[in-house]
């Protein structure tokens, strides 16, 4: 499973890409104005820390207008990927900018239906919100699993972008299922490099050297 990180914030991706695990990075309108920072600036400054895809989200509602938008963000960089919504004009700028060559990650993907109309259309990418489902009183990864089955049934090429993870079970449970990536905020990455075992097995170690040398 790939592992990209959820933020538009640069110190975070680059600690996160100095530990030679990230394959990508997402992005949305509330994260990049949380950094308070230049849009297309943020985003060209991620893709010049990671080697991999980095998504960008419209803001038009409008197919056209999505399409307009995507064609300038991917003009950027050639790491950019232009996220979309999971409606009927979503899915309509995903088939065109697909077919453009441009590819696309549908967000705000909540269901299994959804995730096979976004496949249908060509999705490179699709992002269903986990976290959200559960809030909801869904289960967030029973809908990863199906997605997964759907996906291998048909041979689509489309990946699926675990979203919203609020937990190291998330993270977890999205390995295990055999999702293609799973996009983590740093809080929840730097949690899974940690174990209680592995702290103690540290000092144990250094005190048991501190004893040799004496």
């Amino acid at each position: 499973m790939k592992i990209f990180l959820d933020t538009a914030n640069v110190a975070e991706i680059k600690t996160a890409a100095s530990w030679g695990i990230l394959d990508g990075v997402t992005t949305n309108p509330s994260l990049v104005a949380r950094e308070g920072r230049d849009f297309k600036q943020t985003v060209l400054e991620i893709c010049e820390i990671v080697d991999g895809p980095v998504s960008a989200e419209v803001i038009s509602l409008e197919a056209d207008k999505m399409v307009a938008e995507g064609n300038v963000f991917s003009a950027w960089h050639k790491n950019v990927i232009v996220k979309v919504p999971c409606t009927p004009d979503g899915l309509k700028a995903t088939k065109i900018l697909e077919g453009q060559g441009i590819k696309v990650n549908v967000t705000l993907v909540f269901s299994v239906n959804q995730v096979l109309l976004c496949a249908k259309a060509g999705a490179s990418f699709i992002s269903p919100f986990v976290g959200r489902l559960d809030d909801a009183g869904e289960d967030g990864m029973k809908m990863i699993a199906e997605s997964v089955v759907l996906l291998k049934n048909y041979n689509y090429e489309s990946q699926i972008i675990v979203a919203s993870v609020r937990s190291l079970e998330h993270a977890k449970q999205a390995a295990i299922l055999g999702a293609h990536i799973a996009t983590i905020p740093f809080k929840i990455l730097e949690q899974m490099t940690k174990h209680p075992l592995t702290d103690a097995g540290i000092t144990k170690f250094l005190a048991d050297w501190e004893k040799a040398k004496k």
